[in-house]
């Protein structure tokens, strides 16, 4: 049996997850009105519903989000939650609070969110044994660490290939609760790590006056997709529910290129895990919409600087050099690519991300809303691209179409139109009427296959007609639009009716939890996923850390992102390179907010420490 292989997309709303199918997404995940870890990106059950129908119509499926840690009052809310969206249709929920697996559920498909500390094998195989039949990894997994997670289970793998980056283990970061109680497990990140942060040595002294020291640039992994595969991940998520429909479908249909083509290299092991195929009028490139750069991650392990210190912003696709300034335009390096309406990103004089409208482009030089002083030889970038968004935000962009081929022939008192589609889904649609010689057979059947061919706005597109007649019979081409529309309605409400979605009952399980004893990290917040860690051996469970933050003193995240290795001072990969020792602890500052960087050189992580936390400065591994 061919493995499915899934591109799993964002959608803020029922319009862009609709866009994000037209796309090429097999499966699209959002959130509900509770309980999504989005709370700008919240949607109504019968949105949802909806969203459900249009995906199920192509074999895609649709996962919404539950994964907010609980508190003890909205447990029963949660529950109830669930079975609404079991009953109108959706084919999984994403969890992070194992309370959930402790409730009276529907026999719903349960995923494990990133947030749920999917790191190592060990975690991942209890979660498989306990229900679960997905599990999303961390990001910061490189690929050896994966390749043992997957021959340790055959649960199902999911994995983020492209978007932005937490740069916190997922799930544990709490600057944003000690910075202002909103929690990111609770849906309210106020992403503390997008600030620019002044860094002080242990003496006191300022190494860096201001920059967003704790920001990275974005994930792509679509050149890893074919090692993804190998590795044993079958779901490529697009981070991106905040995003713009623009950002969606270019992401979307740039790795359903992709993907298709490794797909076609290898059709005896793999398949896509949807119907239809996309129309493209346009050509998907990762840099023409949001981004802050691209960088692997760590899935080939350390080996480059990853941090987008210059700004939080879009930085978006590099034009070339600033050749030469005019008294009201720059000469810059392939200009041609450029168009009006486009926004340039480009760092000024005075070393801060900056940027300019083009208001006109006049042979080859380019005018600007605004004038700003640049230095020769500054990098161009564009961040808006004013011709690419008009293409793709237009709805015919990328259409998507599932395959059918037509029989059309005579019956004793009329017509019939025979039509299956590419997973043999097949109706037949009768239409009684005299039926009277054609005084003019020349071109008769052509013009009935031309007319049944003409598919329009409807999902489908006709691969094959057949028109078998024992002798040329006159057919208004009305009739045969007719009995054309009424087939493929038909054929669409079939498609819908008989879409199989797994059903997996959850049963409760007593297998023991790898470890017992658990920290905040863990965010229990209720009493219900207590009693799951309980009933799997743990005996020692701290609570989450939002129901027992000590202001001041706490650590708040956890990374692999490391403030030395971007300054050139990593003792452990740059250490006859990197000359003297940084005087630690090193604090981060930004207004009245202070936080201390910790480095365990060991597990090669970085902690970020409240100002008042005491902490020993480990030696640096040789």
């Amino acid at each position: 049996m061919r493995k499915k292989i899934e591109i799993l997309a964002p959608a803020k709303n029922l319009y862009q997850g609709m866009a994000a199918v037209n796309a090429g997404a097999d499966a699209v995940y959002m959130g509900a009105h509770m309980f999504g870890a989005r709370t700008n990106a919240t949607n109504s059950i019968e949105d949802i519903a909806e969203m459900v129908r249009y995906a199920h119509l192509f074999k895609a499926k649709v996962l919404v989000t539950v994964n907010t840690i609980l508190y003890e009052n909205e447990l029963e809310a949660c529950r109830q939650l669930i079975w609404e969206l079991y009953q109108v249709g959706v084919d999984a929920i994403i969890v992070q609070d194992m309370a959930i697996l402790e409730m009276d559920l529907p026999p719903i498909a349960i995923h494990a969110s990133t947030q749920a500390n999917n790191r190592d094998a060990a975690h991942v195989k209890f979660l498989a044994d306990a229900g679960i039949k997905r599990v999303v990894l961390a990001r910061e997994l490189n690929i050896d660490q994966i390749r043992e997670i997957h021959q340790a289970s055959d649960v199902e793998l999911e994995f983020f290939v492209t978007g932005a980056l937490c740069v916190s283990f997922s799930g544990n970061c709490y600057m944003s609760v000690a910075n202002g109680e909103r929690s990111a497990n609770r849906g309210s990140c106020a992403q503390n790590c997008r600030l620019p942060y002044r860094l002080i040595d242990g003496k006191g002294e300022t190494l860096i006056e201001s920059s967003h020291l704790l920001s990275i640039k974005d994930l792509d992994l679509s050149d890893e997709l074919p090692n993804l595969v190998k590795a044993g991940i079958c779901s490529f998520k697009i981070e991106g529910r905040l995003k713009d429909i623009v950002y969606v479908k270019n992401n979307t249909s740039y790795l359903r290129k992709r993907l298709d083509a490794f797909l076609d290299a290898h059709p005896d092991k793999y398949e896509k895990a949807s119907s239809g195929r996309t129309f493209f009028n346009f050509e998907p490139e990762l840099d023409r919409s949001f981004n802050r750069g691209y960088t692997d991650y760590f899935f080939n392990h350390r080996k480059e600087k990853i941090g987008s210190w210059e700004s939080p912003k879009s930085k978006g696709q590099y034009i070339g050099k600033l050749l030469e300034i005019k008294a009201n335009g720059y000469r810059i390096e392939n200009y041609e690519l450029l168009n009006n309406g486009d926004g340039l990103y480009f760092i000024n004089q005075d070393g801060i991300a900056d940027g300019a409208l083009v208001n006109i482009i006049v042979n080859d030089l380019v005018v600007p809303n605004e004038m700003k002083a640049l230095a020769i030889g500054t990098e161009i970038y564009r961040n808006l691209d004013a011709e690419f968004t008009r293409m793709i935000e237009n709805e015919n962009s990328a259409v998507r179409k599932i395959g059918v081929n037509m029989w059309f022939s005579e019956t004793d008192n009329g017509f019939s139109l025979r039509v299956t589609d590419e997973d043999q889904h097949t109706v037949i649609v009768t239409q009684e009427m005299a039926k009277e010689p054609a005084k003019n057979a020349e071109g008769l059947i052509d013009n009935i296959k031309k007319n049944l061919a003409k598919t329009g706005n409807t999902p489908f597109i006709a691969d094959e007609v057949h028109v078998d007649f024992s002798q040329e019979w006159f057919l208004p081409n009305s009739r045969v639009n007719e009995i054309r529309r009424a087939a493929l309605e038909q054929l669409a409400e079939v498609r819908v009716k008989e879409y199989h979605r797994e059903e997996i009952p959850l049963v409760k399980t007593e297998h023991p939890y790898p470890v017992k004893s658990l920290d905040y990290t863990f965010n229990v917040s209720n009493s219900m996923a207590r009693a799951f860690y309980h009933r799997h051996g743990v005996t020692d469970i701290e609570k989450a850390f939002e129901l027992q933050w000590d202001p001041g003193k706490s650590r708040v995240m956890v990374t692999k992102y490391c403030v030395k290795y971007e300054l050139g001072k990593c003792p452990r990969y740059q250490r006859e390179t990197m000359g003297t020792k940084l005087a630690e602890p090193l604090t981060l500052k930004h207004g009245e907010v202070e936080y201390k960087l910790k480095f365990n050189c060991k597990p090669c992580e970085m902690e970020i420490w409240e100002k008042d936390a005491e902490f020993v400065i480990e030696e640096d591994e040789d």
